[in-house]
């Protein structure tokens, strides 16, 4: 996967990342708040994030409060090429993605994008986040419901005329497909590999930034998958 291959090219900023914590995300943004607020009822809700590295989209997402669970996999291709090996192509249409089930009456869908845009996903990039390039890596909203995608439109649109990003917003929101949970091994990533160089400097600094930017949202414990 080119994040591993970059972590190999890159050797010294590797072992330094190991070496010390990071301490501050790159691309963290302070996304405002949804004037359309999500009205999704009673009951648990879930719903599709593309964010790059799924190990960074888990991790944050695993860590607030009302998220159930939240699965690492691919989506937008077909459950042939629904392998971490070639979906690392960038060739199947996969996205590497996190399915979230969640509380609405804890954490609602447009608060999830607004922690997703500020610490998650720069959504002026095109097909790369971090240090990470390909469409497998692409941003995307996969809504799993009308309300949903209303929430999501009315975001993005938000999100345009906000002044927060100096870039126009690249990311999309692409219609929901079979959603394919990754090998094992990716699963509770960041939980399990604290210390694993990527995750100290990419992923963990967006956990804390979370920690940071929403006090109230955020919980020490990690919801696994």
């Amino acid at each position: 996967m080119n994040r591993l291959r970059t972590l190999l090219a890159a050797g010294a900023i590797a072992i330094a990342a190991c070496q010390t914590p990071a301490i501050a995300a790159e691309g963290v943004f302070d996304a405002p708040a949804a004037t359309r607020v999500a009205k999704e009822g009673s009951g648990l809700k879930t719903a599709i994030f593309s964010g790059g590295c799924f190990w960074g989209v888990e991790a944050v997402f695993s860590h607030m409060k009302g998220v159930k669970s939240a699965i690492s996999g691919y989506h937008g291709g077909s459950a042939d090429t629904a392998k971490y090996d070639i979906v690392s192509t960038g060739t199947t249409g996969h996205a590497e993605s996190v399915k979230v089930v969640y509380d609405p009456s804890v954490v609602r869908y447009d608060q999830l994008l607004q922690v997703f845009f500020s610490v998650v996903a720069d959504p002026t990039l095109k097909n790369r986040q971090g240090p990470d390039s390909g469409t497998q890596y692409r941003a995307a909203l996969v809504p799993l419901s009308k309300e949903q995608r209303a929430v999501a439109t009315a975001y993005l649109e938000q999100m345009k005329k906000s002044g927060v990003w100096s870039k126009p917003i690249v990311v999309n929101i692409e219609s929901a497909k079979t959603f394919y949970p990754a090998e094992t091994y990716h699963q509770d990533f960041a939980e399990k590999n604290p210390n694993h160089p990527y995750i100290r400097r990419w992923d963990a600094p967006k956990v804390a930034a979370l920690h940071e930017m929403y006090p109230s949202l955020y919980t020490a414990t990690f919801h696994a998958g």
